[in-house]
């Protein structure tokens, strides 16, 4: 069944169907006690009625006995002999004795003297009445019944048990008329549920369709920049609207970005490689105008650029930057004293010992190379490097005494392929790329990366990582 709205129905109707029967069979159960613990009482006063005038010495043939069909009587000695019986009684079962006619007996006691002041009573059985069911026929009507079963003693008879009976027709017919009632009403109550489930689930899926459909659409025509129908409701199909739309944006946004970055490398691609091929080819025309240097610059220029797309790529792939132990320390002095001799500007370091993180070393000192070139880019006369472990962290701060950053470029020179007005000369190097993969290096290193103005005026550059815990 692959129609939600159906399922939803067929299961509401099942759960509704499984309870109704069971509070059904629990409410016929209870009926019945009830109604059974009701005959077993007027058995109960019919039996005690006969025991009372067997205790106050009246004869057993002149016992009033109900001759009605819904209280048969036996009244049965100790022996089992039937002393008395409801003058209708035609068979019985389940009660003293399977007789119906009394017996001449010796065991007959004499009559009270109403005179008497109490002292030759007899008496009745306190104990509960023992409780039987059998069956009857009185006065050509069979039928089952309850019988109370009470001792009685007269004031001079031996002591006889009184079996009186109440009839059970009037309990099975009230259970059979509620069980009747539940039958023919239980069909009726479960369409009722399962249509109202089917109304009520289809107006709750129905904006689910409208996203649905929505969603169809985009995908079409790949238009990123539609949005699905949100119902307001601040219920769960409008927090998937939301969910959704949420998606959708941030797929646009990301479409968005591979689209400006496709554009942006083959833009930077274009310039290298266009330089270069000139190159090649008045040097094949004239050797001696062959601008060595300037290819060889060229070419280098063309990779650097070519690994740090290639590293992009893997980044936005979401490579993992491992977990590696990495001695920031011994990278930023080794770092430096590569820098040595070659740098324009001589590099202060100020480093401490022993501030270890775990990580990628070649993706940390992508980071920390793009942050130096940056720092030699700007500076006037001096670029520092301090590093320290400050409450857990590992902190790094790359420093110039350049024009620095304005604080409204702040976030943006970390967007891919941006260069600021003074820094877009290509002569000066960079394409854009490098303050962009050091923020994602960082981030992919549960750190950050933020630009802010140094003491003397420049741009100051700081890298926030976790320490490993004994370097804590």
């Amino acid at each position: 069944m692959r129609s939600v709205r159906a399922r939803a129905a067929l299961g509401a109707t099942a759960v509704v169907a499984v309870a109704l029967v069971a509070a059904g069979l629990a409410v016929l159960l209870v009926l019945g006690a009830k109604l059974t613990d009701q005959t077993d009482l007027r058995a109960e006063v019919a039996a005690r009625e006969v025991a009372s005038q067997v205790a106050l010495g009246v004869a057993y043939e002149k016992l009033e006995l109900p001759d009605k069909e819904d209280s048969p009587v036996q009244v049965v000695t100790g022996e089992g002999e039937l002393v008395a019986a409801s003058e209708k009684l035609e068979a019985i079962e389940g009660a003293g004795s399977a007789q119906v006619k009394p017996v001449a007996s010796g065991a007959v006691p004499p009559e009270g003297d109403d005179d008497d002041d109490g002292g030759g009573r007899g008496e009745v059985s306190g104990d509960e009445p023992r409780m039987s069911t059998g069956s009857a026929t009185v006065d050509g009507d069979a039928g089952e019944y309850r019988f109370a079963a009470v001792e009685a003693t007269g004031p001079a008879g031996p002591g006889v048990t009184v079996y009186a009976g109440a009839p059970l027709s009037g309990e099975r017919e009230a259970v059979g008329t509620v069980r009747d009632a539940m039958l023919a009403g239980l069909p009726v109550l479960l369409v009722v549920v399962a249509g109202v489930t089917w109304l009520v689930t289809r107006r709750a899926l129905r904006p689910v369709e409208g996203i649905r459909r929505e969603m169809a659409a985009i995908t079409a025509s790949e238009d990123l920049s539609r949005r699905v129908p949100a119902p307001g409701t601040g219920d769960e199909v409008d927090r998937l609207a939301v969910t959704t739309n949420e998606t959708l944006a941030a797929l646009e946004a990301s479409t968005e970005r591979q689209r400006r970055f496709v554009a942006d490398a083959s833009h930077e691609l274009r310039s290298p490689i266009a330089s270069l091929r000139t190159q090649l080819e008045v040097g094949a025309a004239h050797p001696e105008l062959l601008d060595l240097e300037g290819a060889v610059e060229d070419t280098v220029r063309l990779q650097d650029l070519a690994a740090d797309l290639l590293l992009l790529a893997r980044l936005d792939a979401g490579e993992k930057p491992g977990s590696s132990r990495v001695d920031l320390s011994a990278l930023v002095r080794g770092d430096v004293a590569q820098r040595v001799g070659r740098d324009r500007i001589a590099v202060d370091v100020d480093v401490a010992d022993g501030v270890d993180v775990a990580g990628s070393r070649g993706q940390l000192g992508r980071v920390l190379g793009n942050l130096l070139d940056n720092a030699q880019r700007h500076a006037t006369s001096s670029v520092a490097v301090t590093l320290r472990a400050r409450a857990g962290r590992a902190v790094l701060e790359v420093a110039d005494d350049g024009a620095g950053v304005p604080e409204a470029e702040r976030e943006r020179i970390f967007e891919r392929f941006v260069r600021l007005d003074d820094a877009r000369s290509r002569d000066d190097g960079g394409a854009g790329l490098g303050l962009a993969i050091a923020r994602d290096v960082a981030h992919r290193h549960g750190g950050t990366l933020t630009v802010r103005q140094a003491v003397g005026g420049g741009a100051r550059f700081r890298l926030v990582l976790e320490l490993l815990g004994e370097a804590r």
